[in-house]
């Protein structure tokens, strides 16, 4: 199937073949009929990616902060790499979207339904059921296509609770402007619109309103204070896009005492408070299309929210928009400015800068489901194989597998045949950068190709152990970034399949910090000792937002799971006997901290005497070191800080080793994988020691949750 891209690197608009996404839990797929190009969000989309790296930074100020920060801890050259790195990412274009159900997955959709969603520019979307509603028999598909852009144009409505015979001053005659004209004179308010473009202000005339030209040099604070007989107007709803700071203030100027403003679009807020202060105005902000808008619990887990205490959510919001358009209450026809087929894209957004230019819609071909279904395409790298080579799936095409991984396993001389990502853009991306033969879906397509004998598992941590044990029952070995699984139960099952395999699989987790050559250094140092060891290892790992998907019990585990393991295989490694203890703490409860098991002190008991404690803190300072290795035995100490500098404290023979960049291990990790692969020997991380470190990791995610 065919999808719009956007380069962030060079603004390029891509007309992109895809395979079509596997849908998963509360999600459906829909075969497009019509989507709306929205002119303000995808032309200033278009505006970042073609701006050099200056203009980029100028206009989000906040992100060079974190840039800085990172050259603090990471340094100049690994920091540039990641935003080369984030900025390469393609972005889907398009919320607009109508179409028919092709697969209604687990949702109370059927096939053949009409429904609209946010759904990007794509011949076949993947959308979730909580936003996604069905279109009426009485609204067009045209019209359907509004239907986002209109909730957002309600929801700001809504904030201002307007009641009958108010004045209400619409700012900015764009698609939601036009369209808040509409539904504030179907709520029976007198509104007053306000534009810089004549076309604009006419159709604003249609739709009911009066209007302030601006271009025309009329004075829209003494026009609203007429408009509103003089007693100032009642509410002010800005859906204008500007870096000035005008609307905001002109708006606080036309409001009546105690009037609000709520801003819709995207204007300069450096506000002043004598503008505010005797008329006591409020003012809001509205986010998006309502109530459930970027909540993970509403959106992707398709929680609802109670309708007698949250009456208009997002999708009811969508429903709201087609009632009003079914019962002629809302009229976007006179909206649409352009209409392109999608094999006409670049005409499209070229058409984006014509001054006339309002609702762009775009028109999909009566496609053949079949064609458009396929959960594989090949990416033209075809390669012959070896039988002794090893030839690699990747599971997962993330920051990381995109960073760190693929380009590890390629430099260990590999054969790389099929990516697979469950959304199939990044698959496609990184399988052309990476000459990938095959981009896909579907994980089957790799664990039934006979020419693949290695999945490389670089997903979600929730799939990390189903994926685990269906490659090794397609007798894949196996590379699975940690962690190797969430719970008991699954571990146990890998455990059995593991055991149970028919000839020699290899599976190996990405416990990589062992194959640090500082590690390995140290590792050598403390061959020589000959007494238990007492350890401290500290990790500032700072804060990652509690809605972040590693932090949700169900997906990524949380932090402890998912990342703490390191220290505890990385202990393991060093000491070089098991674990027969643990103990764990959190931090206790404060006001405003959703998340305390990321600040938490694990201590380790060793067969052989040794102690462990680890402090994996997410509360620190980003100007102290992020890792750092304290290792205390025979009246000496060496200690390791971000596996660049190791230094020894009255250690014989040894002072200090300082590396010019810092290395983690994943080459070394990974190439050591791939070498046992070829020579046909075991696994460089025994089976053993994998569950053993997995388990203990399971348990005190257990203790800390």
């Amino acid at each position: 199937m065919k999808q719009i891209l956007q380069n962030m690197s060079s603004g390029e608009t891509q007309l992109v073949d895809v395979p079509c996404p596997q849908v998963t839990n509360n999600q459906l797929l829909v075969s497009t009929k019509k989507s709306l190009i929205s002119v303000g969000t995808e032309r200033m989309l278009i505006d970042f990616g073609k701006a050099n790296w200056i203009e980029k930074a100028r206009s989000q100020p906040d992100k060079v902060k974190m840039v800085l920060d990172k050259v603090k801890t990471d340094g100049v050259g690994s920091t540039i790499e990641a935003i080369r790195s984030k900025l390469d990412q393609p972005l889907p274009l398009g919320y607009c979207n109508v179409g028919t159900v092709i697969d209604p997955g687990g949702t109370d959709f059927e096939i053949g339904q009409r429904v609209v969603s946010n759904g990007h520019h794509a011949e076949v979307v993947r959308v979730y059921k909580n936003l996604c509603v069905r279109v009426p028999d009485e609204v067009d598909d045209e019209s359907a296509a509004f239907t986002v852009l209109g909730a957002i144009a309600l929801q700001g409505t809504r904030l201002i609770q307007p009641t009958l015979g108010e004045v209400v001053v619409v700012t900015g005659l764009g698609l939601i402007g036009l369209i808040t004209v509409q539904i504030l004179r179907a709520s029976g308010c007198r509104v007053l619109g306000i534009d810089f473009d004549s076309y604009k202000c006419e159709l604003a005339k249609q739709f009911g309103a009066e209007v302030v030209n601006l271009s025309n040099g009329e004075d829209p604070i003494a026009k609203a204070s007429a408009f509103s007989r003089g007693r100032g107007v009642d509410a002010v709803i800005i859906t204008a896009s500007t870096k000035s700071n005008e609307p905001v203030s002109q708006a606080a100027k036309m409001c009546r005492k105690r009037g609000r403003i709520v801003l819709v679009g995207v204007v300069g807020l450096e506000l002043s408070r004598a503008d505010f202060y005797q008329k006591e105005i409020s003012f809001q902000v509205s986010c998006s299309y309502g109530p459930g808008r970027y909540d993970l619990e509403y959106e992707e887990k398709g929680h609802d929210y109670p309708v007698g205490f949250v009456r208009w959510t997002e999708q009811r919001n969508f429903e709201a928009v087609l009632d009003l358009m079914a019962s002629s209450q809302l009229n976007v026809k006179p909206l649409i400015s352009h209409r392109f087929t999608l094999e006409d894209v670049f005409s499209a957004y070229t058409a984006l800068e014509d001054k006339y230019a309002l609702g762009i819609l775009l028109e999909y071909s009566d496609q053949s489901i079949k064609s458009n279904h396929l959960h594989s395409i090949s990416l033209e790298n075809n390669f012959s194989y070896q039988k002794e080579e090893v030839v690699c799936a990747f599971f997962g095409a993330g920051n990381y597998a995109s960073r760190v991984l693929i380009p590890a396993f390629v430099n260990s001389g590999v054969k790389l045949d099929t990516i697979v990502t469950s959304g199939g853009i990044t698959a496609v991306h990184h399988g052309k950068k990476n000459n990938f033969a095959t981009a896909a879906t579907d994980i089957k397509v790799a664990l039934n190709n006979e020419k693949i004998n290695t999945i490389v598992i670089a997903t979600r941590h929730n799939l990390h152990a189903q994926q685990v044990i269906e490659s090794l029952l397609a007798g894949k070995n196996v590379f699975v970034e940690k962690p190797l699984a969430l719970t008991e139960e699954e571990l146990s099952k890998i455990e059995k399949v593991y055991k149970n395999q028919v000839g020699k699989l290899r599976l190996m987790v990405g416990f990589n910090r062992r194959f640090a050559p500082q590690v390995i250094k140290m590792k050598e140092l403390l061959s020589r000792a000959n007494q238990p060891k007492c350890l401290i290892m500290t990790m500032n790992a700072g804060a990652i937002d509690s809605n972040h998907w590693t932090q949700d019990p169900t997906i990524g585990g949380g932090r402890i799971i998912g990342e703490a393991c390191h220290y505890i295989d990385l202990m393991r490694f060093l000491v070089g006997c098991r674990i027969v203890d643990f103990k764990a703490m959190k931090m206790g409860a404060a006001p405003g901290i959703k998340v305390r098991n990321d600040k938490s002190s694990i201590t380790l008991s060793f067969e052989d005497g040794s102690l462990g404690t680890i402090h994996y803190f997410a509360n620190g300072g980003k100007a102290f070191p992020k890792e750092r290795i304290e290792v205390f035995c025979n009246n000496a100490a060496l200690q390791l800080n971000n596996f660049r500098q190791l230094t020894g404290f009255d250690w014989k023979g040894f002072k200090k080793t300082k590396l010019l960049t810092q290395d983690k291990g994943q080459k070394a990790c990974i190439k050591a994988f791939t070498d046992a692969i070829h020579s046909g020997s075991d696994s460089p991380i025994s089976f053993e020691e994998i569950m053993d470190v997995s388990r203990i990791a399971v348990k005190v995610a257990e203790v800390l949750s």
